[in-house]
């Protein structure tokens, strides 16, 4: 085998170097020329569109911020809310509470006078029964006793001024 030689494969010489440094240069000018405003100017509509991007995201968080402190402020506010409703639920139980009590003594009273009326009225009934019983037990006795003669109505008149004024003393 032919012993091996590295200059066979790179080939490098100063004629290539200065044609490929040559041929960029002019490449590069060709671009200027025709295209370098339209690069910067897709360039620049890049850049703008990212910073847009940038603007809007800064500008959407600033909002979610501001949503989120707007929902923690109505957080603490229903708190109060709700301890304000308590309380007044609190109040109202209470008042009720206190309306229902006054509603029974109130009742209590109405059905003990009513009580205490109706005893009164069967005491004044049992009164006027006990009086017409004596009467007529006083006349039947006063007439055997006595045995004259004298008519019942003037009897009974005489036995009932006899227990009224009995009657107006303590049994």
């Amino acid at each position: 085998m032919d012993s091996f030689n590295i200059d066979n494969y790179l080939r490098i010489s100063l004629t290539d170097v200065v044609l490929v440094c040559i041929s960029t240069f002019l490449i590069v000018l060709i671009a200027k020329k025709f295209f370098w405003d339209k690069l910067l100017a897709y360039i620049q509509k890049r850049q703008d569109l990212i910073q847009h991007n940038i603007d809007s995201s800064v500008q959407i968080k600033q909002e979610a911020q501001d949503i989120k402190d707007q929902y923690d402020e109505k957080m603490k506010n229903a708190g109060k809310e709700a301890h304000a409703i308590l309380e007044s639920a609190r109040a109202s139980a209470a008042q009720e509470k206190q309306q229902i009590l006054e509603e029974a003594q109130h009742e209590v009273s109405r059905i003990k006078k009513q009580a205490q009326e109706d005893l009164e009225r069967e005491k004044r009934n049992a009164q006027k029964d006990m009086k017409e019983a004596i009467s007529s037990v006083a006349i039947e006795a006063a007439k055997k006793l006595v045995k004259k003669e004298m008519d019942e109505a003037a009897q009974k008149e005489y036995i009932d001024d006899f227990i009224d004024e009995a009657g107006s003393s303590k049994w």
